[in-house]
């Protein structure tokens, strides 16, 4: 296995212990710090691992299958913990993980033909969104954490409750974030519905 495979594996490991440490609660002080690290962390291997596999000519069939579904588990993971701790419109999630459920059947489906779809730019701006949005949620609540912990003095936003703030500006990325996927859904859709076709 090369270091790109290899570099797309440790994004699969890292998610449990993401979700670990988001879901940890006050029994691990600081926990939105260390998911976001942790988060943070695998995000850049997608980065790196491809990267790699381009400047080095290690792209593998296996690394056009793996890098896409691990992005998949890694934001999917997120979201749903997201909804759990509730600073997520369920709607939102509930796009993001049926396009991701859509587009993931299209490359299984094109696979059994022979075709392997690697991901597009729409996709990699999605992806790129879907990082951001997740990035910035856990800093927000990280900053309440903060507060909580006592470690920053309570404040208001223009007079108003910051963990609503908070939320809604949250969902304005996400809101962007599933817009792209969308879009994106559908541009793989239409690209490979002969193949879709092929295979009813």
């Amino acid at each position: 296995m090369n270091l790109p495979n290899k570099l797309t594996i440790l994004r699969i490991i890292l998610v449990p212990f993401f979700v670990a440490a988001i879901l940890a609660g006050d029994a691990l002080p600081h926990h939105y710090l260390i998911a976001l690290a942790i988060f943070a962390a695998a995000s850049y291997t997608d980065h790196l691992d491809g990267k790699l596999a381009r400047s080095r000519n290690l792209i593998t069939t296996f690394g056009k299958f793996m890098d896409p579904l691990a992005d998949k588990i890694m934001v999917i993971s997120a979201f749903v913990c997201f909804v759990s701790l509730g600073v997520a419109d369920v709607w939102l999630v509930l796009l993001i993980i049926f396009r991701e459920f859509m587009v993931t059947s299209v490359r299984l489906v094109a696979a059994d033909a022979g075709v392997v779809v690697a991901a597009n730019n729409w996709g990699k701006a999605k992806t790129v969104s879907q990082i951001a949005a997740i990035l910035a949620v856990l800093f927000f609540q990280y900053v309440l954490e903060l507060v909580r912990l006592g470690l920053v003095p309570a404040f208001t936003i223009f007079g108003a409750d910051p963990a609503a703030v908070f939320v809604s500006v949250g969902n304005v990325f996400l809101l962007v974030a599933t817009a792209l996927a969308v879009i994106s859904g559908v541009i793989y859709l239409r690209q490979n519905w002969k193949i879709v076709a092929r295979e009813m």
